[in-house]
């Protein structure tokens, strides 16, 4: 059986083709991660197909393996059926028999969680759920108005824009590497030659050219708080959607692709790729196919021997920057924001490079990826002595040579500039503004507006009940004059951090961080293109990856404060970086840490779990039932009779407040086996519109990393109609595969940033080695009234929640911090 751990949503490049390269946490993500991914992508380790942990797993049948799953441990087990014992398993164990009756199941292997639970599944038949009756409502029109994935790209472009300019207002660049030889000072030298204009600083993954935003100025004092009025979306010329290639390119690159033997059906995704001229440049290097999602090496080697036949060799430069660059973007993928240099040239090695250090210089050279030599601290190791020649100092201190993409270098240093700016630009006469606001809280709201005073940015950590304190403290700073903001990830978590009890923020006061980056929401800007806040708060702050958080830290005014909120112990982001794990382990700031408990059955056994406890817990109510499945075919029967029928009896959850989480796309029992399933018994009907009917529960991914949960109206000559978040969405025909997936089961990254009232968790034999503690302890937590596990692992579930810790990742963010916040900020 084949297990497919989630990855950055079933997209981009399949495959990390070496092991050694994707050593770090993997993830699972919106369904079009970097657009549709192909079969044939289970190269070596760390698969970044459809995969949410399988960091160096290798390939195994049948599997899409995935760039780097969140979760890939492997554990191992017996029979563990309590939830303190073996409550999950992996994913996809084969074989069918149906399951047999559910009414009175009993909790793991006959033990209930709490002596005598009786599983909550129940008779066939129960109920006849109409699975998604379909959200009907119009698909709105929305001609004159910019989509929301093209504001945020938009939005997005000008960011990018301003970290450069940013960069390049720099003085004078850190002197660093005297104490390098050899292939290191090469690799450095190159980098310098690209600097310094000797050679183009290009990169494949480089975006349009926004315009550029100036810098902030200081900020007036608010007047006294009045509700504020969401502004509409700033229309921007340049949020345009990049126009899709034009029939006579696609048609020149057919005809390529046809005479080396390629699939002609890539043509169009070979033409965005590559944008104007594709055809020429696809035959002055045919490598270049390898920026397609899918394409493997071996396949572009073909590719390149039929086109340029005795002039193809495997020493060839083009092929060497390719892979290059495809291995940096599979690390990106799972979760690197850089390699190290000796990772990335035993990479090329396995994938028949003969000179991996001259692949990587020449990489260099042509501007495609960066280098940097970031000095190692050793733990007690003496400073250099005063007055000691700073050669000497850093030829003793020991250094690690990573190599990177351009665009997550960049994000990387813009968000280390930008939150040292924020950390330096406090006003003293805003200190008694924020005694204010602390004097209106009370608890853990007011520490956090007593830190604020005296810092720019400040943590909190806590799990789903401490949303209370960064919403008491955004109606006690509003009410003291401060314009105040806060974002989460997703509208679900807009929609609980608004519903608490006590929220007195106000209307507008609260948005998702991709509507505040588009301008659709929040307070919009000041002239200076900054955003008229004082506090931006943001929520589920382990989601943001390194260019988000970027963006939104180049946006804040000098003199602004933030606060990053979240739960330390869920997945981190599904793009490069892990930011706030980053910051708290950077100690460059005040971190507050709630002491508000999750309640009840369900808050007790997440709490277990993130301290790595797989307890077993009292549930008189039937808050967690343990339903033991023997193989994936079972366990998707039992799933699709928990959803349908036991849940809605014994709960009173119907099935469209029901979510299913499953560690992968792939497999007996991933999201697509269940998926299907589940439609069958709630809203079968042919899929005449690509696959999918009115009234089909989706989720759909505008930008990737991104997933919204919605469901289908209808489609015609414009595209697929959705309802999503309560807003009509129209997907153009040609992006529905990529950018739509059925949504009754989930991955655990699909569903971060929401919670159901019931979550059913899928847990099938062959997943254990893609269990980890911070994978289930998202799993679970995404219940609010209950929680089902169909478990299949044994022993192999408690043995990932006390062993399993979140797998590194390389990042420069920490490193980057050192040199410009001092400890303790």
């Amino acid at each position: 059986m084949s297990t497919e751990p989630e990855t950055t949503e079933e997209a981009g490049p399949r495959t990390p083709d070496a092991p050694e390269v994707l050593e770090a946490q993997g993830q699972e993500t919106a369904p079009e991660d970097s657009g549709a991914a192909g079969d044939g992508a289970a190269e070596s380790a760390g698969h970044a197909g459809d995969s949410e942990g399988a960091d160096g797993a290798r390939e195994t049948a049948g599997t899409e393996a995935a760039a780097g799953a969140e979760s890939i441990e492997a554990a191992a087990g017996a029979e563990g059926t309590t939830v303190a014992e073996g409550t999950e398993g992996p994913e996809g164990a084969a074989g069918a028999e149906g399951a047999a009756g559910a009414g009175g199941t009993e909790g793991a292997a006959g033990a209930t969680v709490a002596g005598g639970t009786e599983g909550a599944e129940g008779a066939e038949g129960a109920a006849d759920v109409e699975g998604g009756a379909g959200a009907e409502g119009g698909a709105g029109d929305g001609s004159s108005q910019l989509s929301e994935a093209q504001a945020e790209l938009a939005a997005q472009r000008i960011e990018r824009e301003r970290i450069e300019r940013r960069r390049a207002d720099k003085q004078a660049p850190v002197e660093s590497g005297a104490g390098l030889s050899g292939k290191a000072a090469d690799l450095l030298a190159a980098v310098r030659a690209v600097e310094s204009g000797r050679k183009p600083a290009v990169t494949v993954f480089r975006e349009p050219e926004p315009e550029t935003e100036p810098e902030a100025a200081p900020r007036p004092v608010a007047p006294a708080p009045v509700p504020r009025p969401q502004p509409a979306p700033v229309p921007t010329p340049a949020a345009a959607a990049p126009a899709a290639p034009g029939p006579e390119a696609v048609e020149a690159v057919r005809r390529v692709l046809g005479e080396g033997g390629a699939p002609e059906t890539l043509a169009p995704q070979v033409a965005a790729a590559l944008g104007e001229g594709a055809a020429t440049a696809l035959r002055e290097d045919p490598w270049q196919l390898l920026r397609v999602a899918g394409v493997r090496p071996e396949q572009a080697d073909g590719f390149a021997r039929a086109l340029l036949g005795a002039a193809c060799g495997p020493d060839d430069e083009r092929r060497g920057r390719a892979l290059t660059g495809r291995l940096l973007e599979q690390a990106a993928l799972a979760g690197h924001t850089a390699l190290e240099l000796p990772a990335l040239t035993a990479a090329l090695a396995q994938l028949g490079v003969p000179d991996p250090d001259a692949a990587v210089q020449s990489t260099l050279a042509e501007g495609e990826a960066l280098a940097f030599q970031d000095a190692l601290e050793e733990p007690g190791a003496p400073a250099p002595a005063d007055g000691g020649g700073e050669e000497d100092g850093d030829e003793e201190r020991p250094v690690r040579v990573l190599v990177g993409l351009e665009r997550y270098a960049l994000a990387e240093e813009s968000l280390a500039d930008g939150l040292a700016r924020l950390l330096n630009s406090l006003s003293p006469e805003d200190a008694e503004r924020w005694e204010a606001a602390a004097a209106g809280a009370s608890g853990s709201a007011a520490e956090l507006a007593r830190a604020l005073a005296q810092n720019g940015l400040v943590l909190h950590t806590g799990g789903e009940a401490s949303r209370r304190e960064p919403a008491a403290l955004l109606g006690a700073a509003r009410a003291a004059g401060l314009r105040a903001f806060a974002v989460c990830h997703t509208p679900d978590g807009c929609s609980r951090l608004t519903a608490l009890p006590g929220e007195e923020a106000g209307e507008g006061a609260a948005g998702t961080v991709a509507g505040l980056l588009s301008g659709a929401e929040g307070p919009g800007r000041d002239p200076d293109g900054a955003l008229d806040l004082d506090l931006l708060i943001v929520l589920d702050a382990p989601q943001l990856d390194v260019e988000s958080a970027a963006m939104l830290v180049e946006a804040l005014p000098d003199g602004a404060r933030l606060v990053l909120s979240g739960d330390a112990a869920v997945l981190w982001s599904a793009g490069p970086g892990r930011v706030f794990a980053d910051l708290l382990a950077s100690r460059a700031c005040p971190q507050v840490a709630s002491r508000i408990p999750d309640p009840g059955p369900l808050g007790e056994l997440v709490s277990g779990i993130g301290i790595g406890e797989l307890n077993q817990v009292e549930a008189p109510g039937k808050e967690i039932v343990i339903v033991p499945v023997r193989d994936a075919g079972e366990a998707v029967h039992r799933t699709v009779q928990l959803v349908a029928d036991s849940v809605p009896r014994a709960i009173g959850v119907p099935p469209e407040q029901t979510v299913v989480i499953t560690p992968g796309h792939g497999g007996a029992a991933g999201t697509r086996a269940l998926n299907a399933a589940l439609k069958e018994r709630l809203n079968p009907g042919p899929g005449r519109f690509g696959g999918f009917d009115p009234g089909d529960r989706i989720t759909y991914a505008p930008a990737p990393g991104r997933s919204v949960p919605g469901r289908v109206v209808n489609a015609d000559a414009d595209g697929l109609h959705l309802q999503c978040a309560g807003a009509p969405v129209v997907v153009p025909r040609e992006r529905v595969e990529q950018c739509v997936r059925h949504g009754w089961a989930l991955t655990a990254h699909q569903a971060l940033g929401s919670r159901w009232p019931a979550a059913v968790v899928v847990l099938p034999g062959d997943a254990a080695q893609t269990l980890s503690r911070p994978w289930v302890y998202t799993a679970f937590g995404r219940a609010e009234r209950h929680l089902s596990v169909v478990h299949g692992v044994e022993q192999a579930l408690p043995k990932a929640v006390a062993e399993v810790p979140a797998r590194p990742r390389t990042t420069r963010l920490q490193t980057l911090l050192r040199t410009q916040v001092p400890a303790g900020g």
